[in-house]
């Protein structure tokens, strides 16, 4: 019982900081996107998206969360989910990626903001009030305090969901999203990381 509270806890925590990682404050600062090529210490080193070295001072009172690989098929009226997505010629936005939150974290960061992933993106964290399948994949009408969003998620679309994970689970290889303040050229200190388990790579 103790070791499953123990997960329970550290899932808890993983859910809380991806959802500060992409809270309205999250997008003012600078956001890192790629793989660990090593840790020594409190020092990260990665290499981003881009292929810029990027070295990361992690802050003391570090939170790890992981993120692991889902399906489309997961997601359920009801289910509460955060979704970047662009717009498309369709009129209705298109995702680019797929989060869905546990239960127990229902209402986590809710709402509808700009994201940096694509241009003219956007994060919307709501709850599921319906989808509809088409050939185009499913979409999802996501409703949250003020408003709603409808979404389509065409197929090959990166869907994930969260897990329990710790400063070791920071391995050369593994993909990371960070959200910190900028310190240097190429330097970040930051107190929250992402980390993709079993070589998932987070898509935020």
């Amino acid at each position: 019982m103790h070791r499953k509270r123990l997960i329970a806890s550290a899932l808890t925590l993983s859910v809380a900081m991806l959802a500060a990682l992409q809270s309205a404050d999250a997008a003012e600062r600078v956001k890192v996107r790629g793989t660990v090529e090593s840790l020594d210490g409190d020092t990260l080193k990665v290499k981003s998206r881009d292929g810029k070295d990027v070295t990361v001072a992690l802050k003391s009172g570090l939170q790890v969360g992981g993120v692991v690989q889902a399906a489309v098929s997961d997601i359920k009226p009801g289910d509460f989910v955060g979704i970047a997505s662009q717009p498309t010629n369709s009129g209705i936005n298109g995702a680019i990626e797929v989060v869905i939150f546990p239960a127990s974290m229902k209402g986590t960061g809710e709402g509808d903001r700009p994201w940096d992933s694509a241009p003219n993106g956007s994060m919307t964290n709501a709850t599921v009030a319906n989808a509809v399948t088409s050939i185009n994949g499913p979409t999802l009408t996501l409703t949250y305090k003020g408003g709603e969003r409808t979404i389509n998620i065409p197929k090959g679309t990166p869907v994930v969901t969260l897990a329990a994970a710790t400063k070791s689970d920071l391995k050369p290889g593994a993909g990371v999203f960070i959200t910190g303040e900028r310190s240097g050229d190429s330097t970040v200190s930051a107190d929250r990381v992402a980390v993709g388990l079993n070589g998932t790579m987070p898509p935020m």
